[in-house]
């Protein structure tokens, strides 16, 4: 179906691209929604930075708060569509219904989702050894942190293929993890749908 490196090196790959050109998608198939899902992470990132700001407005706060808001909704239907594309595939395969197997807890695309935001965390903290404002302590303990999002990447991308492996084989179930986020939905957010009665 697929292998994790192949997901490791576009997030890898696409990361440090974006920081100097625009955000693309040079993909098809499973790693063209894969890349689409990591430039919403990717946008979401900066986001969180400038909402952390204290040289912005008010209004502009209220502007990146509502820009969060869209990219993580955005963020969450393309992990479903990743696990969409690998339910769709299992069924082609004749794997999808008829495996009776136990579920894992986490969907691939929540996998993907998290390599996505440890490949960021990875890049931005490399980003830190080339300051030349900072002591040798700070250098050291992003080196240690580094070292650590490094193995639990490397982790995470084991599980991944294990878990592709036993989808493959009918050793665990998959199935779309339907997030519903409430929040957006003016038809489930009563703060919204109260305000629209009122009005």
């Amino acid at each position: 179906m697929f292998k994790s490196e192949a997901v490791l090196k576009l997030q890898e790959a696409t990361v440090a691209r974006w920081h100097i050109e625009p955000v693309d998608n040079l993909y098809d198939g499973l790693l063209g929604i894969v890349c689409k899902q990591h430039a919403f992470n990717y946008n979401l990132w900066h986001q969180e930075d400038i909402a952390r700001s204290r040289d912005v407005t008010d209004s502009e706060i209220a502007q990146v708060k509502r820009n969060i808001d869209t990219l993580n909704q955005n963020r969450n239907d393309w992990i479903e569509k990743i696990d969409d594309w690998i339910s769709e595939t299992l069924s082609q395969q004749g794997e999808l219904e008829k495996c009776t197997a136990p579920m894992n807890t986490e969907t691939p695309g929540s996998v993907i989702d998290r390599l996505s935001i440890i490949a960021l965390r990875i890049y931005h903290l490399q980003e830190q050894l080339e300051r030349n404002d900072v002591g040798q302590e700070h250098l050291d303990s992003v080196q240690q942190k580094i070292a650590i999002c490094l193995l639990q990447r490397s982790e995470l991308a084991q599980s991944l293929d294990e878990l592709i492996c036993d989808l493959l084989a009918g050793r665990k179930r998959h199935r779309t993890y339907r997030q519903f986020k409430m929040y957006n939905d003016p038809a489930l957010n009563p703060y919204l749908y109260q305000q629209k009665t009122v009005a």
